[in-house]
């Protein structure tokens, strides 16, 4: 017997639809190449993007096409993300940090047809733009003042676009399956994958993202979101925000600018930020140079890779704020676990809570969790038993785009093996404890690398860190240890090897460390480990 419910499909349109009617004087803050603070309601953001998708129809851009963006966050990109899913088309965010190439092969994947652009990041395409062939026109987002110069053929202004553009429009009924955005991995190895999300799953996230023991979003709150939208849809927080009403404040060009965030924190009455660790280092370190507050803020919502204990405890201790610790994947759309307290985690104190606090929690509603071995054999939930993660869910990616099965991700069930080596225990707290191409093998036993990075970046002088395993005549491999200090401050790698004395099993404790300057990153700020071990491959143990 079937239910007697409406059949209401799940669509960004329903999501933008009830943000206009419910919540049309939410304030949307933007830094802009063209302005300073620009400031509008979510009233003012829908009729343009009315306008943008009467635009798009204008442009002769196809009924399901793959409208790119290489753009910071701001009310512009804000736009897009609507008018362009909202009207049956499919938002193709492009990461500007990847390398030319990768541009240029996303771009000629997705087959996208127009290419909004900040200024920015113009002269990049300028250089690439006749590699693009299938590309109709470039849009540029300014306006006509702050119009730049540039050779891109069918160079556009954005404001004279929308300008020219009726603010009614009449939103399809689209079915909830149909794609709405296209987000390419940052292809470390081999070209970069597309995971093509549809309306379905997006909706589900926002929802999932909002809930209590997620981000808890609501109406009272203001967002920050530091995570760009060219990466997984900023994590869904532009449609959770719609949903809920939350007020949006965009850094645009500064998302890098620790200042600057801290300006917009406290202006802007900021309760909930989100970023990557890296992001956060500079934030928390000008904060504390400067002797700053960052209230209002009291959740910063950390992925991407995990998060260093001595960083939620900085911003704990020092500025009562929350981190809420997740993990997930540019193919879960993004968010998979939450570390949220449950009651038996509320309770724990010293050293058993920031054991808990290094975990990346339990999976939000919609998500499933496994680990296995090598044989594929389902392994306990004991908190002991290490091996692959595998997922699927509600905004899982079920393969990768025009890749016709061939990804070679999922198994015969439809698991989603994620790469990543983890423990759950019985409550269901999942633990990274490594990606298995980092994991590393010494004598016939794994030693996670994360482990050690989150011990050896509790230590006062350690700016950052990372731990990369290289070969070892007699225990196949042996853990490096590659510091970068904290400025105006030394330590030598004696003190730091004794740091980890009682923090790790013996065996684990790193062989030698390296110093260096800075490390490397990928275009979405993750720790490259690839790139780590390319730069030691020479690199021998003393004494061996």
């Amino acid at each position: 017997m079937l239910g007697l419910m409406m059949d209401t499909p799940l669509t960004l349109t329903v999501i933008m639809r009830h943000g206009d009617r419910n919540h049309a004087r939410r304030e949307i803050v933007s830094v802009t190449h063209d302005h300073a603070l620009h400031r509008y309601t979510f009233a003012d953001c829908f009729a343009r993007t009315r306008r943008l998708a009467n635009a798009l129809d204008r442009l002769g851009a196809g009924a399901d096409a793959r409208i790119a963006t290489l753009a910071w966050n701001d009310f512009r990109h804000l736009e897009l993300y609507y008018a362009v899913s909202c009207s049956g088309r499919v938002c193709h965010t492009v990461n500007p940090r990847l390398f030319e190439e990768q541009i240029v092969y996303i771009l000629n994947h997705a087959e996208a047809e127009w290419v909004f652009v900040d200024p920015a990041f113009v002269p990049r395409l300028e250089s690439l733009a006749a590699q693009c062939p299938a590309v109709k026109g470039y849009v540029v987002l300014s306006d006509e003042a702050h119009m730049p110069q540039t050779t891109l053929p069918n160079a556009r202004c954005y404001e004279t676009l929308v300008a020219a553009a009726p603010d009614t429009y009449a939103w399809p009924e689209l079915d909830e399956k149909r794609a709405s955005g296209l987000c390419y991995t940052s292809g470390t190895t081999g070209n970069p994958k597309g995971v093509l999300y549809n309306h379905r799953s997006a909706v589900l996230m926002a929802y999932a993202g909002a809930l209590p023991d997620t981000c808890g979003v609501s109406a009272m709150d203001a967002i920050l979101p530091i995570v760009p939208m060219f990466h997984v849809n900023a994590w869904g927080m532009p449609f959770s925000a719609v949903l809920t009403g939350a007020k949006l404040v965009f850094p645009g060009p500064t998302l890098s600018d620790p200042k600057r965030l801290a300006d917009l924190i406290t202006s802007e009455g900021v309760t909930i930020s989100a970023g990557v660790p890296t992001v956060c280092l500079p934030l928390l370190a000008h904060a504390r140079d400067n002797g700053r507050s960052l209230a209002p803020l009291n959740r910063m919502v950390i992925g991407g890779s995990a998060c260093p204990l001595s960083m939620m405890e900085e911003f704990r201790d020092r500025h009562q704020v929350r981190v809420v610790h997740a993990w997930g994947m540019t193919e879960m759309s993004p968010l998979g676990t939450v570390n949220a307290l449950t009651p038996e985690t509320a309770p724990l104190t010293g050293a058993a809570l920031a054991d808990q606090m290094c975990s990346q929690g339990r999976a939000i509603p919609g998500v499933e969790l496994k680990i296995t071995d090598d044989d594929n054999r389902e392994l306990p939930w004991d908190g002991k038993a290490s091996g692959a993660l595998k997922v699927r869910g509600y905004w899982v990616c079920r393969d990768y785009y025009r890749l016709d099965g061939t990804g070679g991700a999922h198994d015969a069930d439809g698991w989603f093996a994620t790469g990543d080596v983890a423990s759950i225990d019985p409550n269901g707290f999942m633990r990274i404890t490594d990606r298995a191409k980092d994991v590393i093998k010494s004598g016939g036993e794994w030693i996670s690398s994360i482990d050690l990075e989150n011990t050896a970046m509790g230590h006062p002088s350690v700016a950052e860190a990372a731990v990369i395993g290289v070969n070892h005549p007699k225990w196949q491999e042996r853990p490096l240890l590659v510091v970068v200090r904290k400025q105006g401050v030394e330590v030598s790698a004696t003190e730091l090897l004794h740091y980890f004395e009682g923090k790790v099993a013996k065996w684990w404790i790193p062989e030698d460390v390296a110093f260096v300057d800075e490390l490397p990153h990928t275009a979405t700020g993750k720790l490259s480990k690839l790139e780590l071990r390319k730069r030691f491959a020479a690199y021998r143990f003393p004494g061996t």
